[in-house]
């Protein structure tokens, strides 16, 4: 899996459990869910036996940017939550925040950040990963109502669609 990919999955993870259940605290919501997520991928290749400590190993260089890179993108969308919901509501008529489903609400929230603040990700790139993940953690009719929400907030960006400024490497 790619790692802006993966970065992306893990940060509308972690805005899920967040509009469910927010924090306070967001830098130990964010260290909890990144441990959690590391006991998770730890115990699935390797069943302790009852009664066995666990130590994890420290964070490769890959994981370490996939976290800077999600976490990231979490800060940004909590940051313009309110005007990310505005966007949302003014393209998604007849429905209510409230009403759609919440895994489909932060994946258009995290699509819609990228595509108003980052120049660095064209807009085309923020679309086709928000209606993947759509596609991968929601409904069936997910990645149709996540493309045509973000596909008109593109039509209103003043920026180039398949273009970005300098690129960092991830």
């Amino acid at each position: 899996m790619r790692k802006r990919r993966e970065a992306r999955e893990r940060a509308v993870q972690f805005l899920f459990q967040y509009d469910l259940n927010p924090s306070e605290d967001l830098g130990a919501a964010l260290g909890q869910f990144w441990h959690n997520s590391q006991l998770n991928a730890f115990l699935d290749g390797h069943g302790p036996t009852w009664g066995e400590k666990i130590e994890l190993p420290p964070p490769s260089a890959e994981d370490a940017s996939t976290r800077l890179f999600a976490e990231g993108l979490v800060r940004g969308v909590i940051e313009h939550r309110e005007r990310l919901d505005e966007v949302i509501r003014k393209h998604a008529k007849n429905w209510d925040m409230h009403r759609m489903a919440v895994v489909d609400r932060n994946i258009m929230r995290l699509g819609i950040y990228e595509m108003l603040y980052r120049d660095d990700i064209p807009p085309v790139v923020s679309i086709n990963e928000a209606v993947d993940i759509a596609k991968k953690f929601s409904t069936t009719d997910s990645g149709k109502f996540v493309n045509g929400i973000l596909d008109k907030v593109k039509a209103e960006i003043l920026r180039p669609a398949r273009t970005a400024k300098d690129t960092p490497v991830l």
